[in-house]
């Protein structure tokens, strides 16, 4: 796991050796935290091309594993971040056709041979993992940037003045002097409403996310190429024209041998290993699997919140103690919870407003305490069908199908006649207007996601907002279910621009690198060949409580869902109070402060709970807070 950087310079842009040297090396030690143990710069003059590298060593500790790496054959010069966790068959393979000698055992040196002998675009195809990379082909005078199929490894781009940037994250390019800066109001509409940016939109006018899946291609004097290797709609979708036809018993074999698997593959490692053990289905599974593998004893973790209903820290201790792990909780003080809030805006590199960074953030800095690697739950409830929006949405909009057009129509205008400001009957009102008035589920499940409804004025409506969102979407007619349907869409959207930033960001804050089973590409494509009844309906998740009764007793994990979320509630008109009052409003030009104040002061008196609009008002402005001197908004 590492994090990296670079540029390509235009025509007669080049700004010489020893600038460009300084230029790459303060983009690469912008990211000292996602590699804290090597770095690396590597300069093509020629070419115009420059490449930093921070290392968190993982696979092969020795300098062989040291990159920017060339490849055997000297035409690919590579950085990477990642792990590809089927990297020892591709080296059997490479070997079966001739590839040697190897210089090490790390899985950068694999993936330059694959690229050596099938070109970048055919070799992607064949890694399995999590995975940022950049390759400059020193033949063809070629950059190419790749990023995993999920979305768990993040790479940024763009073009500022003379230079095409990139990076693991906006630090990086941030760090380069001709990074410009301008904020994005399309970015700032959307993260407002839904407290996360989705891909491919940056927080910055000109800098893009590159989607999960997909590949860039640039050769200097011309604009960039980018396309999908591969595409979660065709892929999954397909998946279902092809269902598994065995028994639930039949499902849940093959399920548990697949999961075990690949998380056998994940635990490979050179440095300690654990896992995060909240108690719930997945991460229970993923450390059932883990002791399935004989591995023991299994290093597992977790953060409590004594005293509060938000605390999963007794589920996860019984849990561990069943399957035997080593288990360590680490209870939350209030010193913990000022020692990592104020510095979220900085950790998270783009405004982020999921409320469970906070208890994310302090797991990673306390795991990281005892280990290198931790694996993860994360993917279980999109893979499973785990979040009641799946079921309910759809039923919500089958029951408003019971009422004749007309009759929707008269009372939607109604209503709107009636609509007041700011009251709480109001709110009610325009709630049954967004639902009458809706052209479909879709509307119902975009107004569910979101913090603040458009027309709840805190910001200017900009145009292209929605078809952002909606852009790789397929039409529910696409063959699926209603509830598959918003599944694929949490994978295409709020799974890679929500969870897997959250991960991502608050573990590499502490250089700890986290690793999610539940995410592999052939496994998910099992999983969507199964019936509905064995994965969405119901409770959700009908088959993985199957397979993890095989290991732990179901009373020990058949309970109502819960978030792994602090009491921030009440964190805010406490704790957190003073911090968030300094914050409101101070760079209002973004959105309606006024209306903020009121939503905060109905908050702090306990008239309402407005904990998720305030919070992304105040990571936005949290984040504003933490850009540097010049920053231009």
């Amino acid at each position: 796991m590492c994090g990296i950087a670079g540029f390509l310079a235009s025509p007669d842009a080049w700004p010489g050796k020893d600038r460009a040297q300084d230029i790459v090396v303060a983009m690469r030690d912008a990211l000292a935290h996602r590699g804290p143990d090597d770095r690396g710069a590597w300069l093509d003059e020629e070419a115009g091309i420059a490449f930093g590298f921070r290392r968190l060593s993982i696979i092969d500790l020795s300098e062989h594993g040291h990159q920017p790496m060339m490849s055997a054959c000297g035409r690919y010069a590579m950085v990477y971040n990642g792990e590809i966790y089927n990297f020892r068959d591709l080296r059997r393979k490479a070997e079966a056709w001739g590839h040697s000698p190897w210089r090490g055992h790390s899985d950068s040196e694999v993936i330059l041979a694959l690229i050596s002998k099938w070109g970048v675009a055919e070799a992607v195809k064949a890694l399995s993992g999590m995975f940022a990379i950049a390759v400059w082909d020193r033949e063809e005078q070629s950059l190419w940037l790749v990023r995993d199929r999920f979305g768990e490894k993040p790479l940024y781009y763009g073009r500022q003045r003379d230079h095409f940037v990139f990076g693991s994250e906006l630090k990086a390019l941030r760090a380069h002097p001709g990074f410009e800066g301008r904020l994005s109001a399309q970015a700032i509409s959307e993260f407002l409403r839904h407290g996360f940016i989705a891909d491919p939109l940056t927080i910055h006018e000109n800098l893009w996310k590159l989607p999960p899946g997909h590949i860039l291609y640039l050769k200097p004097r011309s604009e960039p190429r980018v396309w999908p290797y591969w595409d979660a709609v065709s892929a999954l979708t397909e998946c279902r024209a092809n269902p598994f036809e065995g028994s639930a018993e039949e499902a849940a074999e093959e399920l548990d041998r697949r999961i075990r698997a690949v998380t056998a593959e994940r635990m490979i490692s050179d440095v300690p290993l654990g896992a995060f053990l909240s108690g719930g289905i997945d991460s229970s599974t993923v450390v059932a699997a883990m002791m399935a593998s004989g591995n023991r004893p299994v290093k597992t973790y977790t953060v409590g919140f004594p005293g509060t209903r938000f605390d999963e820290a007794p589920h996860a201790e019984a849990i561990a103690k069943h399957l035997g792990s080593d288990h360590t909780t680490f209870t939350l003080s209030e010193a913990d919870l000022r020692s990592v809030v104020p510095d979220l805006g900085r950790i998270y590199d783009e405004p982020f407003a999921d409320p469970s960074q906070i208890p994310t953030a302090l797991l990673c800095r306390e795991t990281r305490k005892h280990v290198t690697v931790a694996l993860s739950g994360d993917g279980g409830d999109e893979m499973f069908g785990g979040y009641p929006r799946y079921r309910d949405i759809p039923a919500r909009w089958a029951s408003l199908q019971g009422y004749p057009s007309a009759m929707r129509r008269g009372l939607f205008l109604l209503l709107r006649a009636l609509r007041g400001r700011d009251g709480r009957p109001q709110r009610r009102l325009r709630k049954m207007l967004a639902e009458l008035g809706a052209p479909g589920a879709e509307a119902l499940y975009r107004d569910r996601m979101s913090r603040w409804r458009p027309d709840e004025g805190l910001t200017v409506p900009v145009g292209g907002v929605d078809t952002e969102w909606d852009r790789l979407i397929p039409e529910p007619s696409a063959g699926l279910s209603p509830a598959r349907h918003f599944m694929l869409r949490d994978i295409l959207t709020y799974l890679p621009a929500d969870l897997l930033v959250k991960v991502d960001r608050a573990s590499m804050a502490f250089g700890l690198e986290v690793r999610a089973p539940l995410l592999d590409h052939e496994l998910a494509g099992f999983i969507w060949s199964l019936p509905d009844t064995l994965t969405v309906e119901g409770e959700g998740k009908a088959l993985l409580r199957k397979v993890l009764a095989r290991h732990v007793p179901p009373a020990l994990f058949e309970r109502p869902k819960q978030g792994f979320e602090p009491p921030l509630a009440d964190w805010l008109r406490h704790d957190l109070r003073r911090w968030a009052e300094d914050l409101i409003g101070r760079h209002g030009e973004h959105y309606n402060s006024a209306l903020a104040r009121r939503r905060w002061q109905e908050h702090v008196s306990g008239r309402r709970n407005w904990t998720y609009p305030l919070w992304t008002v105040l990571m936005l402005e949290s984040w504003l807070g933490h850009q540097a001197p010049g920053f231009r908004h």
